[in-house]
C-alpha cells in the first residue's frame, strides 16, 4: 500500500466526455516528506513514514523535534504509514501527486464531520411520538422504553440510545481520481470523502 497524506480543500463538479456532470472533491495531495523507514529487523516490519502540512516548532516538543531533525525536515502537524511502495524511498525524499495517475482507483480514509452529542432521532432515525394529543407535550424526540423492569433487570448492550455522534474512521473505497493538477498538488476525485473541508485524508494506492 503506497499513497499519500492530503487535505479536503472542498467539492466541485466536472463534466465528462457525454457531458455529463459529475460531483468531485479536491483534495490537496502532499508534498509529503519521508520522516521515517521502518526495516524488518529493527521494527519487525516495512513501511515507511511520510509527514505532512507544516507544524510550528514552538509547538513541536522536543522528541519530535529530533526525529524531524534526522529525516532533514520542519516539523509536520501529520504524519502516517505506508506499507508498500515500489521504489525504494530515502529519509528527507519529498513526494507529490506523481505517483499517481488519473483513471486509476484510490481508497480515501478520513474522519467523518462530528455533531456533538445528539438524541435518539438525529442520530439513529427514530421517528419520535407521532401524535401530539393526550398531553404528549415534551415527548416528541424522546427514545421511549429502553427495556424490561424484573427481567433481565438491564439495558442490553447495542441499544441504540443518544450519544456523541460522528467522528468515526472512515474508508470509501475504489474512488476514482477523475483529474491531477501537480503544480498545485492537488487530486480531484469522484464524488464525497468523509469529513470537513481542511480535515485531514489519507489517499491509498494499492498497486
Amino acid at each position: 500500500m503506497s499513497g499519500l497524506i492530503g487535505k479536503k480543500i472542498g467539492m466541485t463538479s466536472i463534466y465528462d466526455a457525454d457531458g455529463n456532470i459529475i460531483p468531485c472533491t479536491v483534495i490537496e495531495a502532499g508534498p509529503c516528506v519521508v520522516t521515517q523507514i521502518r526495516t524488518l529487523e529493527k521494527d519487525g516490519y516495512e513501511a515507511i513514514q511520510l509527514g505532512f502540512d507544516e507544524k510550528k516548532e514552538s509547538r513541536t516538543n522536543k522528541p519530535m523535534q529530533g526525529h524531524f531533525a534526522k529525516a532533514g525536515t520542519t516539523p509536520k502537524k501529520m504524519l502516517a504509514e505506508f506499507s508498500r511502495f515500489e521504489e525504494r524511498k530515502e529519509f528527507g525524499e519529498t513526494l507529490t501527486v506523481d505517483v499517481f495517475e488519473e483513471g486509476e482507483f484510490i481508497d480515501v480514509v478520513g474522519y467523518s464531520k462530528g455533531k456533538g452529542f445528539q438524541g435518539v432521532v438525529k442520530r439513529h432515525g427514530f421517528g419520535g411520538v407521532g401524535d401530539a394529543t393526550h398531553g404528549q407535550h415534551n415527548r416528541m424526540r424522546a427514545p421511549g422504553s429502553i427495556g424490561a423492569s424484573s427481567h433481565p433487570s438491564r439495558v442490553f448492550k447495542g441499544m441504540r440510545m443518544a450519544g456523541r455522534t460522528g467522528n468515526k474512521r472512515n474508508k470509501m473505497i475504489n474512488i476514482q481520481i477523475m483529474k491531477l493538477i501537480p503544480e498545485k498538488n492537488l487530486v480531484v476525485v469522484k464524488g464525497s470523502v468523509p469529513g470537513p473541508k481542511g480535515s485531514y485524508l489519507i489517499l491509498e494506492r494499492w498497486s
